[in-house]
């Protein structure tokens, strides 16, 4: 049985996430329901729940505000919130769980699923404190990747390049290290520094500060550090070579 503390300043939505959570979730027991931040932090903190489901957008203390505030911080996180692109950006880069409102019951059960799989798991802290990072200094240098082990904390700058695969992306870092990430391309292109980081192709994107040659051609190819050679493709061409002023 998972405790659980659910936060939110609508209490419509609070009321229907704990319906859901009681008609389809019998493994969460709800231990307290606040409706504003300050509530929020004083329960977590005094009750230490295994799991809480919170809303970002609060008057006086939102949710990101709160978890700076926290003293115990050993629980799952899920977040529920309308969608707003930058926030779940900062969700998505810690690996922390979401749920868009209306929040659907599917996706519901496989957030409290792998809660309660990952009860034991040490790197919760982790990703808070990689989600509380970003939100201050909007692009931290860490990010936290889903492996199939489980997750992985690496720096930004020790990624050489990332090639997709399906629905899948291999990670290639500096040191011949590399991972397989339940990620698409997309999303990575998506949450990884521009300034940085270039799709040269569909298939791949690179960190400019490891390539070490560019070869002309149709579209070219770019030569990394780690010796392996890249095809950009003719539609990324312009786009690729504006990016490295050349």
């Amino acid at each position: 049985m998972l405790k659980a503390v659910l936060i939110d300043d609508d209490q419509s939505n609070l009321s229907a996430l704990s319906e859901k959570l009681r008609r389809h979730c019998p493994q969460i027991r709800i231990i307290a329901q606040c409706d504003n931040g300050q509530d929020g932090l004083k329960a977590i903190d005094s009750l230490q729940p295994d799991v809480v489901f919170l809303d970002i957008e609060m008057p006086v203390m939102n949710g990101f505000l709160m978890l700076q505030h926290l003293s115990y911080k050993q629980f799952a996180l899920i977040f529920v919130t309308a969608y707003d692109h930058y926030a779940i950006k900062a969700i998505r880069y810690s690996a922390l769980d979401y749920l868009v409102k209306p929040v659907d019951i599917d996706e519901l059960k496989a957030a409290v699923a792998k809660a309660e799989a990952n009860r034991l798991n040490q790197s919760a802290e982790s990703q808070v404190q990689l989600l509380l990072e970003y939100v201050q200094k909007k692009q931290p240098r860490r990010i936290s990747i889903p492996t199939f082990e489980g997750l992985q904390f690496i720096a930004i700058d020790d990624i050489i390049y990332l090639e997709a695969s399906a629905n899948y992306t291999y990670i290639y870092l500096s040191g011949s290290l590399k991972f397989l990430v339940s990620r698409t391309l997309k999303e990575f292109e998506e949450l990884l520094p521009t300034e940085t980081f270039i799709r040269i192709h569909h298939a791949h994107m690179i960190n400019k500060l490891f390539m070490e040659r560019y070869v002309r051609g149709e579209g070219g190819q770019v030569v990394m550090s780690n010796g392996v050679v890249l095809d950009v493709s003719k539609r990324k061409k312009a786009e690729f070579l504006q990016a490295i002023s050349f």
